[in-house]
């Protein structure tokens, strides 16, 4: 089992707001928020024929929630590349013995590391998330003449599980 160092001169929780998302080994730009890692098990219920009075509960299934990244809209291709993976507007209308190009299956799943760090800019949680895809892309949200706002794009990812890379280790905070 993994084992990780604790720093017991820490009090304070960590703070939401420093993070940064990495696929394909290189960071990705701009990203503002990034929604919760959730898992849920499936509990089954069961019971034995000569216990009348109460059902025994086991784990089933487990099912792992979609993330979904939000970045402001900027020129960086990077979360309409990954979405094109997955289906193509412009192969899907092309030439029917092109039309087999809507898909990248060898390459429309990745696998992302979302990182968190202290308010010191320390590293101190790393999550590994294997087998993400584009299940929903919002390029642009609705646009408004009379609103005062940051135009923001969404990846929707499904995944099929996460871990805590249990390499990196909590630092030791820094005094002046």
């Amino acid at each position: 089992m993994a084992q990780f160092t604790v720093n017991t001169a820490r009090l304070d929780p960590y703070k939401n707001f420093k993070f940064r998302v990495m696929w394909n080994e290189r960071y990705v730009a701009g990203v503002s928020k990034v929604s919760a890692l959730k898992r849920t098990t499936e509990v089954v219920e069961h019971r034995h024929g000569g216990d009348h009075s109460s059902a025994r509960k086991s784990p089933g299934r487990t099912k792992y929630e979609p993330i979904t990244l939000e970045r402001g809209v900027t020129h960086d291709p990077e979360f309409e590349l990954w979405a094109n993976k997955v289906w193509n507007y412009a192969n899907a209308q092309s030439a029917p013995e092109q039309r087999d190009r809507e898909v990248a299956l060898a390459g429309f799943r990745k696998d992302l590391v979302i990182e968190v760090y202290n308010e010191a800019g320390q590293k101190v949680l790393a999550y590994q998330v294997f087998r993400c895809w584009v299940s929903e892309y919002q390029a642009l949200p609705d646009l408004d003449a009379n609103a005062n706002a940051v135009a923001i794009q969404h990846l929707k990812l499904e995944n099929e599980g996460w871990v805590r890379d249990a390499s990196v280790n909590e630092p030791s905070e820094i005094d002046f």
